[in-house]
């Protein structure tokens, strides 16, 4: 056991599990390292941000995932950095030795050069957003319950989402569908069906990785179930009461952002090039130029196509990378040439809309509406990890399908509850 490579995983994302799964039958020592003790299903955090779904659902604990794996082993904490020299992973006044090291730190929001914006526009990235930003959309239908001044009120009943994207299309929609009908009969002094939902997107069309057709209908969709949508808006400021758009200014008590993502801090702690937005620029076999035994997987990684475009940050993305690294560490500890350079093989491009639409561009076959809204539910418990959690999402979206009700409509702490 001493003699095998240490393999040190950063990370327990898509990327990161995928690749410590991927070595289970390895002749290697896997450690993963991680700042929580769960796996978390990023692609319904907003489901649970707005009280579609509570937050188990869509959490599992590291240590179960791996809990049969026998030459895995889990810390929990916090990286500060990477002694390169030394083949060290600094964990607090630990230090981790690796002879492969994989980072899959993630991504965090990206502002653009205005962080200042985050204490008034969170973005969605962990449970501890999704609880405080559901907090926040319920909070905001109480404190209206008792305003009475009018403008006020109106200010509490407007919902602002920053970014025409994946996650901006869904909790735009998410929220309109909560007003306007779980809570449509909730409240007595207000009409939660008068509030109001703006979707503000800088570029001409929502989902801009999509194919123009499904952007359209996307927009179509939104507007039918009440959001108002701003194209060609670029956000100059958001404040405490709102957001400012150029010269108009739009009064909203809470606004939320999806416009973009940025790198961890994974490319200082390797003093590694990275594009614009932080994310460590890879060669074609994933590693790091200079160093071919540090691999960056998912949203940590800037990985290019073959058409030389970059990869979507998407589950299918990371998964493949950790499973194309396994394999690259296997040939390596055998003594086997290396496989070809990673390429991605396109899984396709989802995102739903509301209760019943979806859009979904496989390139081959697009599909929207009702039918791409159940391929999408599929697909998402499909990667969902243990059968408890799928029975429950499942169970959880038939019920919200057939009565509109929501199981998780709790005002809570600020902690991951």
């Amino acid at each position: 056991m001493a003699d095998r490579p240490n393999v040190v995983i950063v990370g327990a994302g898509f990327g990161g599990l995928s690749a410590a799964k991927s070595l289970a039958s390895s002749p290697v020592e896997i450690t993963v390292i991680d700042r929580r003790n769960y796996h978390l299903f990023q692609p319904l955090l907003y489901q649970v941000a707005t009280a579609a779904l509570s937050p188990a659902d869509i959490a599992w604990p590291i240590r179960s995932i791996l809990s049969s794996q026998k030459n895995a082993r889990v810390l929990m904490g916090e990286v500060s950095g990477i002694d390169l020299a030394a083949r060290q992973v600094l964990l607090g006044k630990r230090k981790i030795g690796f002879d492969y090291l994989i980072l899959a730190t993630g991504a965090r929001e990206h502002y653009f050069g205005h962080d200042t914006w985050a204490a008034h526009a969170p973005g969605l990235k962990t449970l501890a957003d999704a609880t405080s930003i559901r907090r926040q959309i319920l909070t905001a239908f109480e404190h209206a319950e008792a305003e009475e001044d009018a403008s006020e009120r109106a200010r509490l009943l407007t919902f602002a989402v920053i970014g025409g994207g994946p996650t901006g299309v869904e909790l735009a929609g998410a929220i309109a569908e909560l007003a306007k009908k779980a809570l449509a009969r909730d409240f007595h002094a207000i009409d939660p069906t008068a509030a109001r939902v703006v979707l503000i997107e800088a570029g001409p069309r929502l989902l801009p990785a999509f194919p123009a057709t499904l952007s359209d209908y996307t927009e179509r969709v939104l507007r039918r179930l009440g959001v108002e949508i701003k194209m060609d808006s670029a956000v100059t400021a958001c404040t405490k009461r709102g957001v400012d758009l150029g010269e108009d200014t739009l009064s909203a008590a809470t606004v939320l952002w999806g416009a973009g993502v940025a790198g961890s801090a994974a490319g200082a702690w390797a003093g590694a090039a990275t594009d614009k937005a932080g994310r460590i620029e890879v060669g074609p076999d994933l590693t790091l130029p200079g160093q071919p035994n540090i691999f960056a997987v998912g949203d940590t990684a800037f990985a290019k196509g073959p058409d030389g475009s970059p990869l979507p940050g998407i589950a299918p993305v990371a998964k493949q990378q950790g499973k194309y690294v396994a394999r690259a560490i296997r040939a390596r500890v055998a003594g086997k040439s290396a496989p070809k350079p990673f390429r991605y093989k396109n899984a396709g491009l989802l995102a739903t809309i509301g209760r019943r639409a979806a859009v979904i561009d496989f390139g081959f076959v697009r599909l929207k509406g009702w039918s791409a809204w159940w391929i999408w539910g599929i697909a998402h418990i499909f990667f969902l990890i243990g059968l408890r959690n799928r029975v429950l999402v499942m169970v959880q979206w038939l019920w919200n399908y057939l009565t509109f009700q929501r199981g998780a409509r709790l005002i809570t702490g600020t902690g991951d509850d």
